[in-house]
């Protein structure tokens, strides 16, 4: 399930050099310098995810993997940029975690991974992704996925032009995802950074 990349690749949001540019040159603005607040929260409550095998997409410099390897996760985190995956890597040391780093194009981990997880987590590679994306991404998440694997994920939900990140509405998500998922949990979080308030909505969607 290649995507293929453009000839244009330094400003092709499909391409590593793309997103290398961006960690290289320091405009790698999604990376909050943390986990994402709403992912804390949710390993930290009472009800929160029981540890178990969990990929994180489009993993970055490594922050929500590191936290859910912190919670006793088994944790691989997955990125095509080699600086992203460098910083990840030192990340992991730093906090004393073991994390799988994987230097890849998310669309071709199956079927090698396929039914391999039971837990994937998304922030910020699905904004980051071209809306016409939208629907393979859904079907990566659903093949990563064991029989009642679980996506945990952080969505945009601002209405912005362009991208990325590629805003999307909470019933675009409905409609996308509910085929193949039993929807949960979908609301918005109040454990945003302040300029993320009120245009982050927490999913939590249950393989069928």
């Amino acid at each position: 399930m290649s995507v293929p990349l453009s000839s244009s690749a330094d400003r092709d949001p499909l391409s590593a050099d793309f997103w290398e540019g961006r960690y290289q040159n320091g405009t790698a603005r999604w990376d909050l310098g943390k986990p994402a607040p709403a992912l804390v929260d949710l390993l930290t409550s009472s009800d929160g995810p029981q540890p178990g095998r969990a990929v994180v997409l489009g993993s970055g410099s490594g922050h929500d993997a590191v936290l859910f390897a912190q919670h006793g996760f088994e944790v691989t985190g997955v990125d095509f940029a080699p600086a992203a995956i460098a910083a990840a890597s030192q990340r992991a040391a730093n906090a004393q975690v073991a994390v799988d780093w994987l230097q890849h194009n998310i669309f071709d981990l199956v079927p090698t991974y396929a039914q391999q997880f039971d837990y994937v987590v998304e922030h910020t590679c699905f904004c980051a992704l071209e809306p016409n994306l939208r629907e393979p991404y859904v079907q990566l998440v659903h093949q990563l996925l064991k029989p009642g694997g679980q996506l945990i994920g952080v969505f945009f939900t601002h209405s912005r032009p362009g991208g990325p990140p590629f805003g999307s509405q909470p019933d675009e998500l409905r409609r996308l995802f509910g085929p193949h998922f039993e929807l949960r949990h979908l609301a918005v979080t109040p454990h945003s950074v302040r300029d993320r308030l009120g245009e982050e909505h927490l999913g939590l969607f249950d393989k069928r």
